[in-house]
């Protein structure tokens, strides 16, 4: 699968464009991963767990997008963006969005 953030793949011509393709990851805080951020308030740094914890969920939520891309018959994915949102106390969503397309080296 041939993923994008521009219209266009570098060496590809888009033959069909398929239309929108989203994955999406709705995750929450962990005690632990709260205790730690809460003594990082302190000293000051980065809060690895909760970068470890967008990391995992940037990754599911592709993988997801790409899933369905690939189920509509696509082998490309174009104009990909993130976006997030607050869901609920504590819980927040990661949602990746992009124009599935079919493509060819040109």
């Amino acid at each position: 699968m041939k993923i994008s953030t521009i219209p266009e793949i570098s060496g590809y011509k888009t033959v069909e464009s398929i239309g929108l393709v989203t994955g999406n990851m709705v995750q929450s805080k962990h005690i632990g991963r709260d205790i730690m951020a809460g003594l990082k308030t302190i000293i000051g740094g980065e809060v690895a767990g909760y970068t470890e914890m967008l990391i995992e969920a940037r990754e599911e939520a592709l993988r997801r997008m790409i899933t369905q891309a690939e189920s509509k018959g696509a082998n490309g994915v174009v104009n990909v963006r993130f976006t997030t949102s607050a869901i609920a106390a504590g819980m927040s969503e990661l949602l990746v969005y992009g124009t599935a397309v079919v493509v060819e080296k040109s």
